[in-house]
């Protein structure tokens, strides 16, 4: 497998399930911002593996994939005895994949929105009340998290998964745009960002 990558981007979530999993890859840095090939991020050749010219982008054989969320998953039923998804466990999946979905459409949306409006977006395009609606949509989405986690060190099951994983690399993105985050979140997120694999993978794109 090959993993595209870009600093402690969405890129990173992938980064650390593949050394979570212990499968082959190989880490491709992205110059982002560059039209300068193969791997300029706005290069034809990139473009031609990820039309949006976005990170992450995982080949696997004739796989390509270009959403970190479903990336997870593929690493993990990859790596079944990593445990990274739940097995033969229906109620634990559902749970699995309702936390999966929340954080990208919930919690993750508001980060993302500020990223766009503060630098990502052109200059025109960008609108500076934005950032005190993806403010008050954080704090509504934080709100509910805890409904979630509930104080527990998992946020599915008894175990650490791929799950845990997406939650402490958006919580840390979120402490990163300096959103208020809640300290029992930073202290959930700090003891998964311990693990050997994640600190791995801080190591390879440092």
């Amino acid at each position: 497998m090959k993993l595209y990558g870009f600093s402690q981007s969405r890129s990173f979530r992938a980064l650390w399930a593949l050394e979570e999993s212990g499968l082959d890859y190989e880490y491709i840095p992205v110059n982002f911002g560059s039209e300068e090939g193969p791997h300029g991020n706005r290069s034809p050749e990139y473009l031609a593996l990820n039309p949006q010219g976005k990170v992450p982008t995982l080949i696997d054989g004739g796989l390509t994939l270009t959403e970190s969320g479903a990336m997870l998953n593929h690493i993990a039923r990859k790596a079944p005895a990593s445990k990274l998804i739940p097995a033969h466990n229906e109620e634990l999946l559902a749970r699995y994949d309702q936390v999966l979905f929340f954080v990208l459409s919930d919690l993750e949306q508001p980060l993302w929105t500020n990223g766009k409006h503060r630098f990502a977006l052109p200059e025109e395009q960008r609108i500076p009340q934005m950032l005190e609606t993806a403010t008050w949509e954080f704090a509504k989405a934080q709100r509910a998290l805890h409904h979630y986690l509930d104080g527990r060190p998992y946020i599915v099951g008894e175990s650490f998964t791929a799950a845990d994983i997406l939650l402490a690399h958006t919580i840390n993105w979120a402490d990163r745009f300096k959103f208020d985050v809640d300290a029992d979140l930073l202290a959930y997120r700090d003891s998964h960002y311990q693990r050997p694999a994640a600190l791995k993978a801080v190591d390879i794109i440092s």
